[in-house]
């Protein structure tokens, strides 16, 4: 197997999603990493990627420090803070350093060596990978390590129906009432097949939303999780136990999870949703990969699993760029 050379820096923000996308991807090009969160002060942070004339000085003195030669071989950046800085790097270390964005940075993708853009961001060029959904850790030894560290999860009746809550965002229907729909559609899912409901808050979930989901499903078998009063974090033992999984649909890094798993993956949608969105949840559904929360007819496919698809191409290319530079 290609391995690169040097050693590998994750650049993101604070974002939980940003950082797991750009560690997955790190973790498989088995290069020694080093994860940097940057925080650009403004107008850097509202002008990113764009605005690159002093963006060194925007960063705090001990961001400063971190973002100082000797400048890595790999640089892996998600989301738009980081994209100002991976993009720098590459003059910064006069083209040494392979840069790599993931998530459209917003400007041409020219800047990086390679950007991996979803689908549903409609990104061209040369250089951009653009697989289905967002990459994750998300594969049989991870779903496997999930088990092993909550083993009680087996005890639950079956089927055990794992429900991921995300949280508002603008153009997608997410209040007392989308709560109260789910709340009666997922007592339906029980009436018919029995089981048992694993729910698990995400940080953007309200926590009054939380209080009416806990309340609303009453002596459910299961749990209801949102956070450390309710124990440690049970989300990769949900996943590898599941039998089906429902995700509210605002999120496209748990939908991708959730579709990474192998059991069938359903979701709840009040309205329309933002058109970029809804380009990913039809891409889901022609793929057989999401269906209605109501749904029986759930045929089994393929887990969507891109990530290591993605870093054995970016392996290759990394090394072909370092093999021509030796």
């Amino acid at each position: 197997m290609l391995k690169p050379r040097g050693d590998c820096w994750v650049i993101t923000d604070g974002a939980a999603g940003n950082q797991r996308q750009a560690l997955a991807l790190a973790e498989l090009l088995e290069m020694p990493v080093r994860h940097l969160q940057l925080a650009p002060a403004a107008p850097w942070s509202w002008l990113a990627p764009h605005l690159t004339l002093g963006a060194r000085l925007a960063l705090d003195p001990t961001q400063r420090r971190q973002f100082a030669p000797p400048w890595p071989a790999v640089a892996i950046g998600c989301g738009r803070s980081a994209a100002l800085y991976t993009r720098l790097l590459r003059s910064l270390s006069g083209g040494a350093c392979y840069t790599v964005q993931i998530l459209d940075p917003r400007v041409d993708p020219a800047h990086w060596d390679t950007v991996i853009a979803p689908q549903h961001d409609q990104l061209t060029g040369r250089n951009v990978i653009r697989p289905l959904g967002s990459l994750n850790p998300v594969d049989e030894a991870w779903l496997q390590d999930g088990r092993e560290a909550d083993p009680a999860f087996a005890a639950l009746p079956s089927p055990r129906i794992g429900v991921l809550l995300g949280g508002p965002r603008k153009g997608v229907t997410f209040n007392e009432a989308y709560i109260d729909q789910l709340i009666s559609g997922l007592h339906a899912r029980r009436r018919q097949d029995g089981g048992s409901l694993l729910v698990l808050a995400s940080r953007r979930t309200p926590p009054a939303l939380v209080e009416r989901m806990r309340q609303g499903l009453g002596d459910v078998p299961g749990l209801v999780w949102s956070g450390s009063n309710d124990g440690g974090n049970p989300y990769p033992g949900v996943l590898g136990w599941a039998d089906r999984l429902v995700v509210t649909p605002d999120s496209v890094n748990m939908l991708s999870e959730a579709c990474a798993v192998g059991c069938p993956v359903h979701t709840f949608v009040v309205g329309t949703l933002p058109d970029k969105l809804e380009r990913f949840h039809r891409a889901l559904r022609e793929a057989g990969l999401l269906h209605a929360l109501d749904a029986s007819d759930t045929p089994p496919v393929p887990p969507l699993r891109v990530t290591n698809t993605i870093a054995a191409t970016l392996r290759e290319l990394i090394v072909r760029r370092q093999n021509q530079t030796a």
